[in-house]
């Protein structure tokens, strides 16, 4: 894409002056004023025209229009072929400038940049760049500050604007404790954060390096269009060349052929194709964004469009994952219950672990031997007892004599030196965001499926409760990727989660989709979009965006071969000029460049 448009702007007004101007001269005098026309709008073709020949890229746009200028010189057209030049151009940097504009609207959609913020050091306040920053810095955030590092809340509440995110219109109420990500912005009060990453790590940054890395990610349509121009323009070429040759052959006149095997070159462009395609996908990755899903690539957003099977984690992902101990029951004191759990869980991030380390509270006791077991619990010694912490299934591969609990919530065992002690009960509460997922069911093509490590009953309860018939618990990480690869065979699959635990089941589905913008790197590295919010109901909109740029771009595609279709014809029976095979060029795709713009704006 051209970026002096100033540059451009000028050599485009002086071709134009001077080209008029020749109106006002005649013979040799008009020639002159054309000829310098021509060669200010014209000499950075042949400069890119040599340069791609270098490169081994003959057949191009470059080529195609200079071949059909200098054989217009050559039959004494030289007006038209000065205008083919100019119509081109000015083509050309209209497209630059829509497409341009397209880009900034989408970077734009955050405003991502941020020059300086101020942080507290030595109990003063300083400013410094935000590439300076490192983590646990406290940093100040005033009233319409824009975040600049995900971060903890450390002092003060407010109102925080998340729309350029997550696409939320309602600003979201934040207090000590709770977690921000950067990009939001202060509507009201001032508070201190405490950065929890590296300016590089912060969720916008890692936005802006999807959105620059998706244009390297190529659509089916996109990697059709290029190996079909490869193809295509010299097949052009080699046509125009018979519709020249073979009526002069057989006694025709040898200029009129040539003229319209010009026209035929000029109509034959693949420029509509190659701009619309690419700028179509970027769009729709723009409009997700909007909506509140970075998608990393065209490929991946085309994906989304024929989802058969739509598989949601349960926890974080249509839970809050905001759990509580709602039931103690054993034969110990609770207080000491509570202590042994709270002790074995102590190296564990898991919001389980968090929930009993909260209710507890208090100091804890030492932890020898600890060993996390995937989907199961934990193993440790304390006070010189071996000590077994985990769901049912950690139980019975122990050999342990226990009552399975049938209390609805996930159930926590305890056992000391094989000693069953007694369980406790954690509750999570559904999201109101996924107490209606209507539209995932209408843009889902087949089924909609609850994938989760937990208890049986809380996954079918859970399920129940928004709807959902078909689910699966008490699931290790590769049964969960057994169960998508079995579901692979029967159409395309779509998972969402949020924990690290998940990233392998993201990266099997066709599409994997990480929640929140805070999630793992593994997590994130191995999704294919992620959510900035927390509603898994904008997976249907990123679903909409999909199908409403696949129609777009299969539309800017037929209008561009039809439009180029027709005027061919004209050309080969006589009917069409040189100046209506510009428009079928750069005319149609000019068109079909606004026409892909609309994708960032209409109503899905």
């Amino acid at each position: 894409m051209k970026k002096h448009f100033n540059e451009d702007l000028i050599k485009i007004i002086l071709s134009i002056f001077l080209l008029l101007i020749s109106f006002l001269f005649k013979d040799n005098i008009k020639l002159i004023l054309l000829v310098i026309s021509y060669i200010i709008i014209s000499y950075e073709m042949y400069i890119e025209m040599i340069k791609n020949i270098s490169k081994g890229i003959i057949f191009d746009e470059n080529l195609l229009m200079i071949i059909a200028t200098l054989g217009a010189f050559y039959i004494g057209s030289t007006l038209e072929g000065v205008l083919v030049i100019l119509l081109f151009q000015i083509g050309e940097y209209l497209s630059s400038l829509a497409v341009n504009k397209s880009k900034e609207s989408i970077t734009s959609l955050m405003s991502l940049k941020i020059n300086e913020i101020s942080i507290v050091h030595n109990n003063e306040i300083k400013t410094m760049s935000p590439e300076k920053i490192s983590i646990n810095d406290i940093i100040v955030i005033k009233n319409g500050d824009r975040i600049p590092i995900d971060g903890v809340v450390v002092e003060g509440n407010t109102h925080l604007d998340t729309s350029s995110l997550t696409g939320e219109s309602l600003p979201r109420s934040v207090k000590e404790g709770d977690k921000v990500l950067s990009g939001y912005i202060n509507r009201d009060n001032v508070i201190k954060i405490k950065a929890t990453a590296t300016y590089k790590n912060s969720t916008t940054q890692r936005i802006i390096d999807m959105i620059e890395k998706s244009e390297d990610k190529k659509s089916n349509y996109e990697t059709f269009i290029r190996r079909f121009s490869k193809i295509y323009t010299p097949i052009v070429v080699l046509l125009a060349l018979l519709i020249v040759l073979i009526p002069t052959l057989i006694g025709c006149n040898f200029n009129e052929w040539l003229y319209k095997g010009l026209v035929f070159i000029v109509t034959s462009c693949p420029c509509a194709l190659v701009i619309s395609v690419p700028l179509g996908y970027f769009c729709g990755i723009g409009r997700a964004s909007k909506e509140g899903i970075v998608v990393k690539g065209a490929r991946e957003l085309e994906s989304l469009k024929d989802i058969d099977y739509l598989m949601l984690d349960k926890t974080g992902t249509i839970t809050e994952g905001a759990f509580e101990v709602t039931k103690i029951d054993t034969k110990m004191n609770n207080n000491e219950f509570l202590k042994v759990i709270a002790s074995a869980e102590t190296h564990s991030n898991h919001p389980i672990a968090k929930a009993i380390k909260e209710k507890y509270n208090k100091e804890l006791f030492d932890v020898t031997n600890y060993k996390e077991i995937p989907g199961k619990g934990i193993s440790c010694k304390i006070n010189n007892k071996d000590i077994l912490v985990g769901n049912n299934k950690l139980l019975e591969d122990n050999n342990i004599n226990f009552n399975k609990s049938n209390d609805i919530g996930t159930i926590i065992y305890l056992v000391e030196n094989k000693e069953y002690k007694g369980y406790l009960v954690i509750s999570d509460k559904i999201k109101e965001s996924s107490k209606d997922i209507k539209l995932l069911k209408e843009v889902i093509n087949k089924e909609i499926i609850v994938l989760s490590g937990d208890n049986n009953n809380i996954v079918e309860d859970i399920s129940k409760k928004i709807g959902i018939k078909k689910h699966f618990g008490e699931l290790l990480p590769l049964d969960k990727v057994s169960i998508v690869n079995d579901y692979k065979e029967k159409g395309k699959v779509l998972f969402v989660g949020d924990g690290l635990n998940d990233a392998p089941v993201i990266k099997a589905a066709n599409v994997g989709v990480s929640v929140g913008g805070i999630g793992s790197d593994a997590t994130i590295e191995a999704s294919d979009a992620v959510l900035m919010s927390e509603d898994i109901n904008k997976i249907g909109n990123a679903i909409k965006v999909s199908k409403l740029t696949n129609k777009k771009v299969t539309n800017a595609i037929i209008f561009a071969l039809a439009a180029k279709f027709i005027v061919l014809l004209l050309a080969v029976l006589g009917l069409s000029t040189i100046l209506l095979a510009v428009f079928a060029d750069v005319g149609v795709t000019l068109l079909v460049v606004l026409y892909v713009l609309t994708i960032l704006y209409v109503k899905i």
